[in-house]
């Protein structure tokens, strides 16, 4: 491999900048700049310098030496000043003396083929730098460990000995090896099944881990539907106005209820409108609920029922808030919801205690979970899980034991594809290909 060099920390001013190198050329480039760094494992002040001796930058320089660094071969990291251009002209400083910019995720997946890491390890690196909530960390570090690895291993595992024991009595029939087609392989085989099933059960809450809960706040104009917003977040992000249709685009923001990231996402007020930028904010509201994880539908108390409540979607899950306790009509009383003021901030913690429950996610019910898969894991299980059922339905049927193997030879690779026991250059480009440069 070449030697690559990137920015490792994020663009903008800041106290401090990390300048990481990577590859066979990585300390030759740094005595180039630097003139001589400290032995591997060991931490110096160095000045990187231009080509005529001139000072670029003073700072702390890091050596590691191969196998024992992040990617696995001789690394610097050097840590100066934060600010844009001095940090600009110490990396081009590099690239000039041989390093290569790096690709995005380039770092992690060289770990990756030097064996630092498996596959859901690699991905556990970006997964950790985008943790929004403390669950989504926890979920990040014990997937870093190797916990979903692991157990693809375990599972792997427990079928490549099926497959061998299947196939040396495809193989050798003379030998009268049991070819364990009975009761015995059949309770493995049902076994690997169900802890494949299990790891599926994770994919949505993995979904919501790292994406957040796509939560529609949905309603009538003029109900509370941005104040809502603000209110939760704790900060003015939309523009609140006594006049009806104000919200006429929608408005997105991130938060944390009990260790779970929200997207929430004000939606202009649905009613009928002969302004066409308003009917635009209303079609988008509608395409917002088709794609919504949970609806919180706001109504005004303070306005005379309206008998004629707003269509939703089927299949997602709702909550009625009703805003404007403090001056609620009579024509509300029996109606089951979650009653708040967005202006004094009353019910809002019976709210987020109703929020929980709906979405029966917090740190309650999750309890332990040590993976959360994410969508190419479960593509990979959805394989597996059907080439299983296929393998143990030609089991169960007393087939050519010809076609039980093929379909764990399926499994088997679609597990290995998880951790990145089989791999092809595609799987590779997109998952690395979504981390930042330097990592």
């Amino acid at each position: 491999m070449d030697t690559i060099v990137a920015i490792a920390s994020p663009p903008g001013t800041g106290a401090v900048s990390l300048i990481r190198i990577s590859g066979p050329d990585s300390h030759e480039i740094a005595r180039l700049a630097m003139r001589s760094i400290p032995q591997a494992r060991r931490v110096a002040v160095r000045s990187v310098r231009d080509a005529e001796s001139r000072v670029i930058d003073e700072g702390v320089v890091t050596v590691f030496s191969g196998p024992a660094s992040y990617t696995g071969e001789d690394t610097i990291e050097f840590a100066g000043h934060g600010g844009v251009v001095v940090t600009r002209k110490v990396l081009e400083r590099f690239i000039e003396l041989g390093a290569r910019p790096a690709e995005p995720g380039e770092f992690t997946q060289r770990a990756f083929l030097n064996g630092k890491m498996d596959l859901t390890q690699a991905e556990a690196v970006m997964d950790l730098i985008s943790a929004q909530t403390g669950l989504a960390l926890r979920s990040a570090n014990e997937q870093l460990e190797g916990r979903l690895g692991s157990q693809c291993e375990e599972m792997r595992a427990a079928l490549l000995g099926a497959t061998a024991h299947l196939e040396a009595y495809i193989d050798f029939p003379e030998e009268d090896i049991d070819p364990a087609v009975g009761e015995s392989l059949r309770q493995t085989l049902l076994a690997q099944e169900e802890k494949i099933q299990r790891l599926l059960a994770t994919a949505d809450q993995g979904r919501i881990l790292r994406e957040g809960v796509r939560t529609v706040i949905y309603g009538k104009p003029n109900v509370g539907k941005s104040s809502l917003l603000n209110r939760l977040l704790g900060y003015q992000r939309a523009i609140v106005n006594e006049r009806e249709g104000t919200t006429r685009d929608v408005i997105e923001e991130v938060l944390n209820i009990r260790g779970i990231p929200l997207r929430m996402i004000d939606t202009a007020g649905v009613r009928q409108s002969d302004d066409e930028i308003e009917q635009e904010g209303i079609a988008m509201t509608h395409s917002q609920l088709e794609r919504a994880d949970l609806i919180l539908q706001v109504s005004d108390l303070s306005q005379k029922k309206d008998e004629q409540l707003l269509d939703l979607p089927e299949g997602i899950r709702c909550l009625r808030i009703f805003n404007k306790v403090d001056e609620e009509d009579l024509s509300w009383q029996g109606e089951k919801g979650v009653r708040i003021s967005c202006k004094t901030g009353a019910g809002f913690d019976v709210l987020e205690q109703q929020l929980a429950e709906v979405l029966a996610l917090d740190e309650e019910h999750w309890g332990s979970h040590s993976v959360a898969v994410n969508a190419r894991h479960q593509a990979c299980l959805v394989k597996a899980r059907e080439a299983l059922a296929n393998a143990i339905r030609s089991l169960e049927a007393n087939e050519e034991p010809e076609l039980t193997s093929l379909g764990l030879r399926e499994s088997l690779t679609s597990i290995g594809e998880i951790s990145g026991v089989v791999d092809t250059e595609e799987i590779l480009g997109e998952i690395f290909g979504n981390f930042c440069i330097g990592k």
